[in-house]
């Protein structure tokens, strides 16, 4: 009798646990940080870039110190409790279509915005985009020119920043995702390129 009056405890306590835990769904900023190299090293045809990121398994719960006549009450118990935090490992998705286009167009544009980055008519800006620097050495025809190429990158880089979240059902991340990409871009640029610090001054690397 004892040891039902025991058995029934914990179930109690279990039931109880289940119908409180919260899951949290947190940004998950390394595999953000991962899929944001991998893109950035494509677009800019970088050597090195790592394979895509892949989260560890979560570890199996153990049954140790369990007895027998407990086990499937706390086995049931643990599954409600494991099984929605388990859904929430970290990580982030980054293929589907629009993402795939949106790569290969900003990959083709690469090469025309190189010359630029170099001479300091462009650069990489602290929030994620390319920005104007200094046009003034360049022909009035050329500054057009690199008037259109920077806006059409930055239309692709705000959609692609805008579709990553979108495959992983999670708009309210596009701000994380872009200041993500915002680090890895400056992080990522070759040698020669300008771009802007974090009080806004332009260097180049």
């Amino acid at each position: 009798m004892r040891a039902l009056s025991r058995m029934f405890v914990v179930l109690v306590v279990v039931l109880a646990a289940s119908a409180c835990v919260t899951i949290h769904i947190y940004f998950p900023a390394a595999a953000a940080e991962e899929a944001a190299r991998t893109i950035v090293r494509d677009v800019l045809e970088a050597p090195g870039a790592p394979p895509p990121y892949e989260p560890d398994a979560a570890p199996e719960p153990t049954s140790r110190g369990i007895t027998p006549l407990l086990m499937p009450a706390v086995a049931w118990g643990l599954e409600r409790l494991v099984a929605p935090a388990s859904a929430q490992v970290p990580d982030l998705r980054v293929e589907s279509p629009a993402i795939n286009r949106l790569r290969t167009s900003m990959r083709s544009r690469s090469s025309e915005l190189a010359p630029y980055l170099r001479n300091g008519a462009i650069g990489f800006g602290r929030d994620g985009f390319v920005a104007i620097r200094d046009l003034s050495d360049l022909p009035l025809q050329e500054r057009a020119r690199v008037q259109r190429l920077v806006n059409e990158e930055n239309a692709d880089r705000r959609a692609l920043y805008r579709e990553i979240a979108r495959a992983n059902d999670r708009p309210d991340w596009e701000e994380r995702i872009r200041e993500t990409f915002a680090r890895v871009w400056i992080e990522e640029a070759p040698s020669g390129y300008w771009y802007q610090d974090a009080d806004g001054n332009w260097r180049q690397k």
